[in-house]
């Protein structure tokens, strides 16, 4: 099942897609719920209830406006840092060649502000260039919890797992290093495009896809998850270490080799640029870098 929120008529929803993606079809829920896109089903979903009936028409996908399933995630999306082989490797000749081996035992696990979600196809704006020159890109799998849990054992995590979205972890990489800790650099407004939709988890097997990336049409990350130096159960079980995860919590899983800092020279988006993440068995995102 693909669950999706979507603006219509001036109006807010929140419903099914068609397998095919082409059909959007409303569920019954008050417009009130509908503002905080999937969030409630995920959460009713944990406390055992079936989705909400069916209600309206069903609309082409293409008339609609699709938002992020979580137009407000409960709180900071769990993300995850240099988690492709790949990757790692095409930055260990950069300023974070110091700060990890693959042999390294835990993942890198950083916060983004959940303030800076926006919808699948929203603009990405730029900051001044006062704040940042070098914006970046990153195609992630994007893991949302479905059944809370503390201490959640990697052998039993995927039972906690709702479904799979697309986020873009949009990076100030110059923010990022000047200050170390990632936050700020990963958390400038409009810096988490996420979509289409929720693809739950009979629709796909999360460690098992392929992520890939556009910018301007031009193929820049290709890679399969299975690549992944800590996989998804892993993920999990480290982030819920001492930590109670809830319905709706958000892991972005890592980006795969690609990026614009790894190129040589270093290729920075700009204004009018475009980028496309695809992963198989869920959809695609595409976002037009603007000026602020």
């Amino acid at each position: 099942m693909r669950l999706a929120s979507w603006n219509w008529g001036g109006r807010d929803y929140v419903g099914t897609i068609s397998p095919d993606g082409r059909e959007a079809a409303p569920l019954a829920v008050s417009e009130p719920v509908a503002l905080l896109g999937v969030l409630p089903l995920v959460q009713a979903a944990a406390r055992g209830e079936a989705l909400p009936q069916a209600s309206g028409a069903r609309l082409p996908v293409d008339a609609i406006t699709l938002r992020s399933p979580l137009p407000r995630p409960l709180r900071s999306l769990f993300c995850v840092g240099r988690n492709y082989h790949a990757h790692a490797a095409e930055l260990s000749g950069s300023v974070f060649r110091a700060e990890r081996s693959e042999a390294d035992q835990w993942p890198i696990v950083f916060g983004k502000l959940a303030e800076c979600v926006i919808g699948p196809h929203d603009a990405v704006k730029l900051p001044a260039s006062s704040a940042s020159t070098q914006i970046d890109y990153e195609s992630e799998l994007a893991v949302v919890i479905g059944r809370g849990g503390r201490d959640i054992p990697a052998s039993r995590a995927m039972d906690h797992v709702f479904g799979y979205t697309i986020v873009n972890d949009v990076t100030a990489r110059d923010v990022q290093m000047r200050h170390q800790q990632w936050d700020l650099g990963k958390s400038f407004d409009t810096f988490c495009p996420m979509g289409p939709w929720i693809a739950t988890a009979d629709e796909l097997d999360g460690r098992a896809t392929r992520v890939r990336g556009w910018v301007n049409g031009e193929l820049r990350q290709d890679g399969q998850t299975r690549d992944m130096i800590f996989d998804i159960p892993t993920l999990i079980e480290t982030c819920s270490r001492g930590i109670t995860l809830h319905p709706g919590d958000v892991i972005a899983t890592g980006t795969p080799a690609g990026v614009g800092m790894g190129l040589k020279p270093p290729r920075w988006l700009r204004a009018g640029d475009v980028v496309r993440i695809e992963i198989d068995g869920i959809g695609a995102i595409e976002n037009r870098i603007e000026a602020s």
